[in-house]
């Protein structure tokens, strides 16, 4: 059940007699979003009671306002007529609420009177001035009341929301005072460090100062100390002019006796001390660099691995004069991977095909073949471009790596000229022998400075019809090839030697020299069709290099192997008339069966075969020990530019592709 409310009229008629308590004193603050502000005038008219009302119970009027407020609230008549009732039946008496009753119960409930703006004159209904409404007229006076409540209602709800608008303000504004507070806290305990540190300050200037007077009066009293000091100076020093005289020379001498002296003292000090320096830096160094040696060594040795440790160059030789022009297109050198500016790696010769030929005469089809290698060196390139890229190869033997180079090609194309270098000792033409001992020689001296001492023994050989001749034997010596034969150096040693050969240890490129030069002479050549004087042989120059630290105890040794082979031609080319056709024809034979020997041997290494056709040939039995698994090997293939040796260039072009492919395992120094 609800709870029986109070009647509006009630409330209305209430709030006038206490003087309208519901109107509130106008806020100093400004209100947001409020467009005016409502003054205690604007609320006493808007409860005057019956001065402003409209007579009329079904006239409804509209109250013309600066500003449009909300609809009026429907007062319903049942509700109205139930509260009225029993009120006014007990001011007129019990005749009047029959009728009362009656006429409000027959009488239809109008339209609620719209609330009248405050202050506004009521509307003048025929042209005469409003009048009061009669005490009969309870519906009217009703309306009237239910307007007037709601337009206190509204004003009511407008006060409530700038009543929550000002709260709202004020929660700001406190909420701003605790923000101000805190900083305020905030800011006083910043003010009271930096007060203590102010104090602090202060305090410690005054001890400065304290201390600057302390130090005055010290000054003070040193200052009359000094003023004593320098009177009884100026005493002795009259006392010593009388004196001076006597002890003058005496007091030289002693002078000159102490600075001396002292100036010994201080040097010699000076000097154990920079000794004592200079031996632990020196210590030092020797460890950082003999770190730093031994680090080269092995990145050497990667980098020679990488590039691989049988590796094949090719070496086109320049058209001499008297020789025809080879036609354009014969020989053609591409560029390296990196453009014109890498060195050439290619080589593609063009050959007429006569097999094919017709008889019309038409011109033979032209096949071109097409080869790879480590480097190709065109007829142009200088003997400094091809030691340039083996003087690191030949450095390896410096540290530990057996190394071993030959050049391969057919009589005339170059062979000699390449390991050995031309006649008339021009320094442009010599060759890979003279530069690869020269720049050992040279690096041998660096590494001197480093605690490393090495020593050079050199011996030059050549096998002519499997037979081992010495190239170095001078006076009675000399034909006694046949004695020479390759033994093992000691029981159980993988060092070969060869027997009744000499070994001359060098050290200078004087030596070297002298050396080719005997070896040049002894040599076996021949005239054949193709040369002049071809050698007939294979050389085999070797160097036998050990290295020693004896501050560490490191030794090293290795063989660095030079051979010219004897021309690869096939037997008809290569044969020369006249009555030494026979010895020619077995020149040819033996030379061409030492050539596949080292070809077979190359292939077993890099098949990694259990046997290895060492022994087949006196040629690869003396280079075991640079052929193997632990060795550098670089092959130099030359060729003729000339198109009438295509055929023998072709086929040494494709000897060494083959032996290009082959892999021989990792290098392994010999160190001890």
């Amino acid at each position: 059940m609800e709870p029986q409310q109070r009647s509006p009229l009630l409330e209305v008629r209430g709030n006038v007699e206490l003087k309208r308590p519901l109107v509130k004193a106008p806020s100093r603050l400004p209100l947001p979003g409020t467009r005016f502000k409502r003054g205690p005038d604007r609320m006493e008219a808007a409860l005057e009671p019956e001065k402003k009302r409209t007579r009329g119970l079904d006239t409804v009027t509209k109250i013309a306002t600066s500003h449009p407020r909300p609809p009026a609230l429907t007062v319903r008549p049942q509700t109205q007529s139930q509260t009225t009732a029993p009120k006014v039946a007990k001011k007129a008496g019990p005749r009047c609420s029959t009728a009362i009753g009656t006429v409000l119960k027959n009488q239809k409930p109008g339209p609620a009177v719209p609330a009248q703006k405050p202050g506004a004159a009521p509307p003048v209904l025929g042209g005469k001035k409003p009048t009061k409404r009669p005490a009969w007229d309870l519906k009217g006076q009703l309306c009237d009341l239910s307007a007037e409540l709601k337009c206190c209602r509204e004003r009511t709800q407008t006060l409530n929301q700038e009543n929550q608008q000002l709260q709202d303000q004020l929660k700001e504004a406190q909420q701003q005072a605790r923000a101000l507070g805190a900083e305020c806290k905030t800011l006083e305990g910043e003010l009271a460090r930096v007060q203590a540190q102010a104090e602090q300050g202060q305090q410690e200037l005054g001890n400065l100062r304290a201390h600057v007077l302390e130090l005055e009066e010290q000054l003070g009293t040193k200052q009359g100390l000094v003023q004593e000091l320098q009177k009884e100076q100026v005493g002795l020093q009259e006392e010593r002019r009388g004196l001076a005289a006597r002890l003058e020379e005496q007091e030289r001498r002693l002078q000159a006796s102490e600075a001396a002296l002292s100036g010994s003292q201080a040097e010699v000090a000076s000097l154990r001390q920079e000794a004592a320096t200079q031996a632990t830096l020196l210590v030092e160094q020797g460890e950082r660099l003999h770190g730093l040696e031994m680090e080269r060594r092995r990145l050497h040795n990667q980098l020679q691995e990488l590039k691989g440790n049988i590796r094949v160059f090719c070496r086109v030789r320049p058209v001499l004069p008297g020789e025809p022009t080879p036609s354009p297109g014969f020989l053609l050198f591409p560029s390296g991977p990196g453009g014109p500016s890498d060195p050439p790696t290619r080589l593609s010769i063009s050959r007429a095909d006569e097999r094919r030929g017709t008889l019309s005469g038409t011109p033979a089809p032209t096949t071109r073949h097409d080869f790879s290698f480590d480097r190709v060196f065109p007829p142009g390139s200088g003997q400094d471009q091809v030691f340039e890229e083996i003087a690191m190869l030949v450095q390896s033997a410096l540290d530990g790596y057996p190394v071993c180079i030959f050049a391969y090609g057919q009589t005339g194309s170059g062979k000699t000229f390449t390991m050995e270098g031309g006649p008339g000792g021009d320094p442009q033409v010599e060759g890979l022998i003279p530069r690869a001992l020269r720049h050992l020689f040279s690096v041998a001296q660096e590494l001197g400075g480093q605690g490393w001492t090495y020593s050079f023994v050199a011996s030059y050989v050549e096998i002519y019809n499997e037979t081992v001749r010495d190239l170095l034997a001078t006076g009675t010596r000399k034909g006694q090839g046949s004695e020479c034969e390759i033994r093992r150096a000691g029981p159980g040693s993988e060092e070969l030697t060869v027997t009744n050969a000499r070994y001359v240890p060098v050290s200078c490129e004087k030596e070297v020299e002298a050396l080719l030069q005997l070896a040049r002479q002894n040599r076996a050549v021949a005239r054949t069709s193709q040369n002049e004087r071809s050698s007939r042989s294979h050389s085999v120059f070797q160097l036998q290099i050990s290295g020693e630290h004896a501050g560490r105890g490191l030794q090293c040794a290795a063989p660095l192997s030079l051979v010219d082979l004897a021309g690869s031609e096939r037997l008809d080319p290569g044969l020369a008339l006249g009555p030494g056709e026979r010895e020619r024809l077995r020149e040819t034979q033996a030379i061409n069966s030492s050539l596949s020997t080292l070809g077979l041997v190359i292939m077993a290494l890099s098949n990694k075969e259990s046997h290895v056709p060492y022994r087949n040939s006196k040629l690869t039995y003396l280079l075991q020990n640079s052929l193997g698994g632990s060795a550098k090997m670089l092959m130099f293939v030359n060729i003729s530019p000339l198109e009438e040796n295509v055929s023998e260039s072709l086929n040494s072009l494709r000897f060494a592709s083959k032996v290009n492919q082959c892999v021989i395992g990792t290098a392994q120094a010999n160190r001890k």
